[in-house]
């Protein structure tokens, strides 16, 4: 189908979570929206910085270190986020890496050959790496080395329809897992040059161009690996190209009133008429504050592309450029209109044909922490689902741990 609208895009049910419920006249059925061209959607450039701040790809070393003092002191509910993390197979020290030359991933992961595992292992490094940051026990540091080292030492390529997503799930994890083993683990790592070519070579191009035409959630991920690449790699012409995409895209994937009546059509999509654009969207023509383009196909996909839009804003913001205050209210929107629905609101007659396909996931806690705890927004449904969520453990494709790292977190 078009826009690889069933087929294309990996399944699961994920997360996601939300802020302010709306109001009761936009729960009974809104206004439907009038025919006609979308406002243009102007966002400022996010540049890369003239220099890199490392470790720096989605949680920061003062991030960090305020995790670790809450579980040292036995917090909660980082202590408890922390527990379950080390209790998960990721955290294992038996683990044993399973590298392949190809990896095949067709749509759904059918066939998967070799799809879950090179994610999973991606997950088990970042797992190794946060449990050696936060207990300086080398052994997690060296299993992180030994996976890493694993599948540098033999990838090369990923082929099949979903080629392009699966790149963008372990490669938005990988480079968190070098982030942190490359500049705070003292012992050494010699082949991280390897690991970093693996990277350049092998992940970036099949993400660096997006997928214009797909869900939104693909390129959403995709994003989130090029920007964690590019500042592991240093690369900035690299960051720059894919900030450019994600900018594009965030605001033709959630929609706000202020754009117009319609929501704006995907850059370099080729899709430019309103029927096509309702076809994109799954046959939603009502359009409200927080609908997202995704959520009449389901809560799963939207919550993954939720997580990736707030990943790549959190490492945008490490690397000197807060994209919250701009996104602040597309993003407390698009929160809470999920939200409401995934902790049980009935679904009106105009949203979706009266009919969610629910199942978020762990995908709140990222944007929940940004908007409330830094900008204090109040987020009432957000707080309700995230906090009664934890600790968002992982969806085993590339959110992992996030009730560890960003609960009420300052930094």
């Amino acid at each position: 189908m078009r826009y690889g609208v069933p087929t294309g895009i990996a399944a699961l049910a994920l997360g996601l979570a939300a802020a302010l419920m709306p109001t009761p006249t936009a729960q009974a059925g809104p206004p439907a929206a009038a025919p006609g061209p979308s406002a243009a959607v102007t966002v400022q450039r996010a540049a890369a910085p003239a220099a890199f701040t490392h470790p720096g790809v989605l949680t920061s070393r003062p991030q960090l270190d305020f995790v670790r003092a809450r579980v040292q002191a036995g917090q909660q509910p980082w202590k408890g986020a922390f527990d379950a993390m080390l209790a998960s197979p990721y955290a294992s020290l038996s683990r044993t890496p399973r590298p392949r030359a190809v990896v095949e991933c067709g749509s759904y992961s059918h066939p998967d050959i070799g799809c879950s595992d090179e994610r999973e292992d991606a997950i088990a490094a970042y797992t190794d790496a946060l449990a050696w940051y936060l207990t300086r026990d080398t052994r997690y540091a060296k299993k992180s080395i030994e996976l890493m080292d694993a599948w540098s030492a033999k990838i090369k390529d990923h082929t099949d329809s979903n080629a392009p997503l699966q790149s963008g799930w372990a490669g938005s994890t990988w480079p968190r897992a070098a982030e942190i083993i490359k500049h705070t683990y003292t012992g050494g790592w010699p082949n991280q040059a390897r690991f970093a070519a693996m990277l350049r070579e092998v992940y970036l191009p099949e993400v660096i161009n997006g997928r214009p035409s797909s869900n939104g959630n693909w390129e959403l991920i995709m994003m989130d690996a090029a920007v964690g690449i590019a500042v592991h790699l240093d690369d900035r012409a690299a960051y720059d190209k894919a900030m450019a995409i994600y900018l594009g895209r965030v605001p033709a994937y959630f929609y706000l009133a202020s754009d117009g009546p319609q929501p704006a059509y995907p850059p370099r999509s080729g899709i430019d008429t309103r029927g096509e654009l309702i076809e994109y969207w799954h046959g939603q023509s009502t359009f409200v504050d927080g609908l997202a383009q995704e959520t009449c196909r389901d809560f799963g996909h939207t919550g993954m592309g939720i997580a990736a839009t707030m990943h790549v804003a959190e490492t945008s913001r490490i690397q000197g450029v807060d994209l919250y205050p701009r996104f602040k209210d597309r993003f407390r929107h698009a929160l809470g209109f999920h939200a409401q629905y995934e902790l049980g609101a009935p679904v009106p007659s105009w949203l979706c044909g009266g009919s969610l396909s629910r199942g978020i996931g762990p995908a709140t806690e990222v944007g929940y922490n940004a908007l409330h705890t830094r900008l204090g927004v109040g987020m009432e449904n957000t707080r309700r689902l995230t906090e009664g969520r934890r600790p968002a453990g992982t969806e085993n494709h590339f959110e992992a741990w996030e009730t560890l790292t960003h609960a009420d977190n300052p930094n």
